[in-house]
């Protein structure tokens, strides 16, 4: 096999760990960042002259329900953390090793095992095995774990291991067969609905149970205040914990579902305003550490039947950048907070040499543009369905070349 040339980036505004962009060069050779700021091009480099955009490291999606490579390099993307509620659900080493493959080169797919066995919440899946086939963490899935005595002997296994367990957070005895969160909106629509104290029910169990045990939990979605302030008290009391969010959180309240539009039913489901804010003020303060596109494309079949009876989701992996990057247009949070959450911390938790421009860092890279407007088109899409809640709306924020390993990946 040749070997890739060295790879030199100059006139960027780099994207570095905890400041401002700052210009400079940055320079790879064998698929690592070799030198970052005043570092000329050596003798048979090749030379990317980035015209004064972004350079920022690739971003890591923490938890996509399905890999579709063209949405995913859109974005920005270069891994991505696969869900295990896939058609063969990931609760084997073998389906586990596959799907760690299944994006190579020019993607990383980093399989979580299913925490029990199909996903059904009571018998502890080979998580061992799974690890050792390629598996960077653990999940729940879409579900909660309803059995505490499962849970705890989930958490006490991941402790040994040293598995990040990932988290789906709604008390199912509470959510039942609900479709949206309890209040004006469900009420005025008629539509079977659960009260938002689902979430920090589920929430305050497992926070007792990681305590008790040592594991490092993560909540794939944190949704609400009171989800929220225990979040915040379980870091402060030391617990090992983690909290992530999506776009459609940040942005939608579930005044959003008032038309009935299927694409805005979500699991969990679109919360009050007073939330939203909640998960914004935890933007900012550094409660939460991951915003994950949670893609999920769902096809006409899934989508286009009553909203009771459609399935949640929704594709998110080619609006997640340019959603974030409004958090930054607003003055949540700033532009190394953003690629702290979209990629560094998603990476930390999943174990790889990724997510910051760091002498010694795989040289996955993002050329962005943060201002270029463009239109969210849900017939356009580059994912399998383009089930978003945001189609029609104009967004700013494009990526112009992506590198995974120093090798340039065709947009």
């Amino acid at each position: 096999m040749s070997r890739l040339a060295p790879l030199t980036i100059h006139n960027a505004r780099l994207v570095l760990p905890g400041a401002e962009p700052a210009m400079g060069a940055l320079r790879t050779d064998n698929g690592l960042i070799t030198a970052l700021g005043a570092c000329p091009a050596e003798p048979g480099d090749t030379v990317i002259d980035a015209k004064g955009a972004l350079l920022a490291p690739g971003l890591v999606d923490l938890g996509v329900f399905a890999i579709d490579k063209g949405a995913l390099h859109f974005g920005g993307i270069t891994r991505a953390a696969l869900m295990p509620d896939q058609g063969v659900v990931l609760d084997k080493p073998s389906a586990v090793r596959f799907a760690a493959q299944s994006g190579k080169p020019d993607l990383w797919v980093h399989p979580l095992a299913a925490a029990t066995r199909d996903l059904a919440g009571a018998e502890i899946a080979e998580l061992a095995l799974m690890r050792d086939a390629g598996a960077r963490a653990v999940a729940t899935g879409r579900r909660w774990i309803n059995d505490s005595g499962a849970m705890y002997r989930l958490l006490s296994y991941c402790a040994m291991l040293d598995l990040v367990v990932f988290a789906h957070a709604e008390d199912a005895a509470l959510t039942g067969a609900a479709v949206a969160t309890a209040g004006e909106m469900a009420t005025r629509l008629g539509l079977p609905a659960a009260p938002s104290e689902a979430e920090a029910l589920a929430i305050a169990r497992d926070l007792a149970l990681a305590e008790l045990t040592g594991a490092q939990i993560h909540f794939r979605q944190v949704t609400t205040k009171r989800g929220l302030d225990l979040i915040r008290a379980g870091k402060a009391r030391g617990i090992r914990v983690t909290a992530g969010i999506t776009p459609a959180h940040f942005m939608l309240s579930d005044s959003a579902i008032g038309d009935f539009r299927t694409f805005t039913k979500l699991s969990p489901p679109l919360r009050s305003e007073a939330d939203r804010q909640a998960v914004l003020a935890a933007l900012a303060d550094g409660t939460i550490d991951v915003i994950a596109s949670g893609h999920d494309p769902r096809g006409p079949e899934d989508k286009r039947l009553p909203f009771a009876d459609a399935e949640p989701g929704m594709a998110g992996a080619e609006t997640l950048l340019a959603l974030t990057l409004g958090l930054v247009r607003d003055r949540v949070i700033t532009i190394a907070r953003a690629f702290e959450l979209l990629a560094a911390n998603p990476a930390r938790l999943l174990n790889v040499a990724a997510g910051q421009l760091v002498v010694g860092m795989e040289a996955d890279l993002a050329l962005i543009d943060p201002v270029k407007p463009w239109v969210v088109d849900s017939d356009q899409m580059a994912a399998s369905a383009g089930n978003t809640p945001f189609d029609k709306q104009g967004v700013e924020g494009r990526v112009l070349a992506l590198w995974k390993g120093g090798a340039a990946i065709r947009l």
